[in-house]
């Protein structure tokens, strides 16, 4: 692991020479990257899971899911290993809210986004569940309830004037998620994967095979190869040019996290959307973005926390919140509608919200 660290170790030289000159073009070839490396292993693994007869459903519900979330899970790991455990957390809740709020909003502007009845009955739900422990751990782990919790401890003792005086909410508890924390939200992944993988076999195919001609086995593997490698670079270029511009220009890895990050490694289920909405196949644009979502927060937030207990940091309540918000608009959108789509004025709903939220955001210290 030492070594592997090594490896990227020029890009701090380039960066403390170059400053922000360099960081932005980096960003951007590690967005590139990110993107292309996606392209890569999902064209890799839906041929090998196409190879073998596993159903188109399950292909969209978890390979592609899966593939489009890869830079998130990158990042995420790069971020850990460096100690940068803001980006680690708001990368996710970051992608998460940009998922709904701007791609599913933008989309929605296209053309209204169509349901699935099985999208509603579990994976909209099951995003929601997501959203909503994000929240939960964030709030039991806040400062104000830290506050809470200790003056009613100490009112059981009976504590003294000047022991009110002396409280330390910044002690008592490990941090946002621990590794018990992230074993749970592994448990409920494995979950969601046993309920998709349950129906291979017995899911209709959906889409004709005339004219298909299967992938062999070792330009499947290439392609799972070399998207494994665009990741890993792109993930690398990401996190230490947005770390290197936060620090120099006093902003938290936070506000990082949840912008430049979070929205570059959000930019395939943005392409994949789009192309969607522009093709009518709208349904595809809701089910890759909540797929996504899962994804984000039971794999690889659980997966981060398992690696190493992720801390708290200033405004992380008002992040899980938006979060949580997401989920539940769309919840609202899709049951509240005779049709059960997300309407055009549902999707200028979304991109207000996530701009009063941005705001909020950037000018609250």
């Amino acid at each position: 692991m030492h070594t592997y660290y090594k490896m990227f170790d020029f890009l701090d030289n380039w960066l403390a020479i170059g400053g922000f000159w360099v960081a932005i073009p980096l960003i951007i070839i590690g967005c590139a990257a990110l993107i292309k490396g996606a392209d890569f292993l999902v064209d890799g693994a839906s041929g090998l899971a196409k190879k073998y007869g596993v159903s188109d459903i399950v292909i969209g519900l978890t390979v592609v899911a899966f593939g489009t979330s890869m830079p998130e899970f990158v990042v995420n790991m790069v971020a850990v290993g460096q100690g940068s455990t803001e980006i680690a957390i708001t990368n996710v809740l970051g992608s998460n809210i940009i998922n709904i709020f701007v791609i599913l909003g933008f989309t929605a502007l296209i053309f209204p986004i169509s349901s699935q009845k099985s999208t509603r009955r579990f994976d909209i739900p099951f995003s929601m569940l997501a959203a909503l422990l994000v929240l939960l751990f964030a709030v039991y782990n806040s400062p104000s309830w830290l506050q809470i919790e200790h003056l009613f401890n100490m009112s059981i003792n009976q504590p003294s004037i000047s022991d009110l005086g002396s409280i330390n909410v910044g002690q008592g508890k490990a941090g946002f998620i621990s590794g018990i924390g992230g074993s749970i939200l592994l448990i409920l992944f494995l979950i969601f994967l046993w309920h998709n993988f349950k129906g291979i076999g017995s899911a209709p195919q959906t889409e004709s095979n005339e004219g298909y001609k299967p992938m062999s086995a070792k330009r499947a593997l290439a392609l799972i190869l070399g998207g494994l490698v665009g990741l890993v670079v792109g993930g690398e270029l990401i996190v230490k040019s947005a770390t290197s511009i936060a620090h120099s220009l006093g902003v938290s890895d936070a506000i990082i996290g949840l912008t430049v990050v979070a929205l570059g490694t959000s930019l395939p289920e943005l392409a994949t959307s789009c192309m969607a909405a522009f093709k009518k196949n709208c349904d595809i644009a809701l089910g890759n973005v909540i797929g996504s979502n899962i994804f984000n927060i039971f794999f690889i937030l659980g997966t981060s926390a398992c690696v190493k207990a992720l801390p708290g940091y200033h405004g992380l309540e008002i992040d899980a919140l938006m979060a949580a918000l997401g989920s539940i608009f769309v919840m609202l959108f899709v049951y509240l509608t005779k049709k059960h789509e997300i309407k055009r004025w549902h999707g200028a709903i979304l991109l207000l919200t996530y701009a009063a939220y941005l705001t909020y955001r950037i000018i609250t210290p």
